[in-house]
């Protein structure tokens, strides 16, 4: 597989090669949440989001029981992305598809040969596929019995399931991703990582544990693709997240740089195959006692070829408790920018960011980087213009025109990027509010809410101006 270099022309900063495309995830499209032998994920019994309690069993409310109905139709889906020019296609693969329970000795055939047929469409199209191993969707089976990923368990149920990926499809998918936002763990348990035993009840103990159990099972299926597969590159995935001082009180600075490493810890362990001073420091001063085997340290060793992230926002820290405001919509905490304009979900924008985070992390881990989300929720409205029903996203347009112009600078910076996937390309239900409402995409699927709607899918004012920008190599870009 060849991937962008970093050298540029004099049209663009974008090098030649870079891939463009766009982010999805199963749960948030498939739909068909019990069909093709597909066993129950956690995502099936939180009709509300990653931001509220779950229920006992899938209810009719639940939007991601049927999603978009991805399952049946990505092959219309794909021939939409491949309209746009998409050079890569970001999507995870269904553990329940797999292994409905977890923890089976034998794979499920039909959910294997589902994802035959996707990659059938992707290189139909020459689109390349970037495939997420886990992405917030550990089966409700091990979820249960296990505790989820507070389970030393999980790691041999992971890796079936991984050599499974491997053996199946290495052939095809030569670039991998271990875990989603691996360092949401630690905000969101049940979501990130199966754990049911309710976040105010988890020890930071148990909580770190399940953290660790996680990224030696990331290592081990590193190790695996590696011997499995020699062309393959995995990567980590982050959520990238730049924090500045509120003020300029050094105290305000020192909060950022804690700020800084309970988020960035996971991505040094992913690129430096050990736990840093500071987070060994920090367990034994808040009494957080780890099970870390002489193994565990040996198969940390592993370490990615390349650091994926998501990028939203930035945020704010301080030192002072009479100054810190958690932010709306914001799952890891930190306090609002009071220079910065918020999306409807309280989400801040900021361009620059994102350009800092990427020489942030090149400069930390010099390691190639790859954006696999980025995007603007909004409410979209779908109106007819010249007979032709579509929306008016230029709103979303000038979003992420802002934030590409920011990567093209970071290129520029010398930052070495692989490629850059939209959240998400096509409509598609939130993880974090499980709303259709909050629309991400290029493509507009009709279905609300209420969970009414045709499913049919229209081009928004937003997919021409994507495939131009993919068509120039980002030349088009309004700077």
């Amino acid at each position: 597989m060849t991937v962008a270099t970093t050298t540029r022309t004099s049209e663009t900063p974008f090098p030649p090669g870079f891939l463009w495309g766009g982010a999805t995830a199963a749960n948030q499209i498939e739909g068909a949440y019990d069909q093709g032998g597909k066993g129950l994920s956690i995502q099936d019994v939180m009709p509300k989001g990653g931001m509220a309690p779950r229920t006992d069993a899938p209810t009719p409310d639940n939007l991601k029981l049927d999603a978009i109905d991805f399952y049946h139709r990505y092959a219309e889906d794909i021939a939409l992305f491949a309209e746009m020019g998409f050079s890569v296609f970001r999507f995870s693969i269904a553990w329940s598809r797999i292994f409905p329970r977890g923890d089976e000795a034998e794979p499920n055939e039909e959910g294997l040969a589902f994802y035959d047929r996707l990659l059938d469409e992707c290189e139909r199209h020459g689109i390349t596929p970037l495939v997420t191993i886990s992405h917030y969707e550990t089966p409700l089976h091990l979820a249960e019995t296990h505790d989820g990923w507070v389970s030393r368990e999980m790691i041999g149920h992971f890796e079936r399931y991984c050599r499974v990926l491997f053996e199946r499809y290495g052939q095809r998918v030569k670039l991998w991703l271990t875990f989603n936002e691996i360092n949401s763990v630690l905000h969101l348990p049940f979501l990130s990582g199966g754990i049911t035993t309710p976040k105010e009840e988890l020890s930071p103990s148990a909580l770190y544990q399940a953290a660790h159990h996680e990224l030696v099972a990331s290592a081990l299926a590193t190790r695996i693709a590696h011997e499995l597969i020699p062309d393959a590159k995995v990567g980590c995935m982050v959520i990238a997240m730049p924090t500045y001082p509120l003020t300029p009180d050094p105290q305000d600075v020192l909060a950022v740089m804690h700020a800084d490493h309970a988020n960035l810890m996971f991505g040094d362990v992913h690129t430096r195959g050990s736990y840093p001073g500071y987070a060994l420091r920090s367990f034994r001063e808040h009494g957080i006692e780890l099970d870390i085997t002489d193994e565990d340290r040996e198969i940390l060793r592993n370490t990615v070829d390349f650091v994926s992230f998501s990028y939203y926002m930035s945020i704010c820290e301080t030192a002072d408790p009479a100054k810190r405001v958690t932010g709306q919509g914001n799952i890891m905490g930190g306090v609002p920018n009071p220079t910065l304009e918020a999306s409807e979900w309280g989400w801040q924008i900021d361009p620059v960011g994102l350009r800092i985070v990427l020489n942030q992390f090149w400069d930390r881990w010099q390691k190639p980087l790859f954006i696999v989300e980025n995007g603007l929720g909004a409410r979209d409205e779908l109106v007819e213009v010249d007979g032709v029903l579509t929306v008016l996203d230029d709103y979303r347009i000038a979003y992420l025109n802002d934030h590409l112009v920011q990567v093209g600078e970071a290129i520029a910076d010398g930052v070495e990027l692989w490629g850059y996937t939209t959240w998400g390309p096509i409509d598609l239900v939130s993880a974090s509010t499980a709303q259709l409402s909050k629309r991400y995409g290029f493509i507009y699927v009709d279905r609300d809410d209420d969970g009414s709607g045709t499913l049919q899918r229209y081009r928004k004012q937003s997919f021409a101006w994507y495939a131009e920008v993919i068509r120039t190599n980002g030349a088009s870009l309004q700077r």
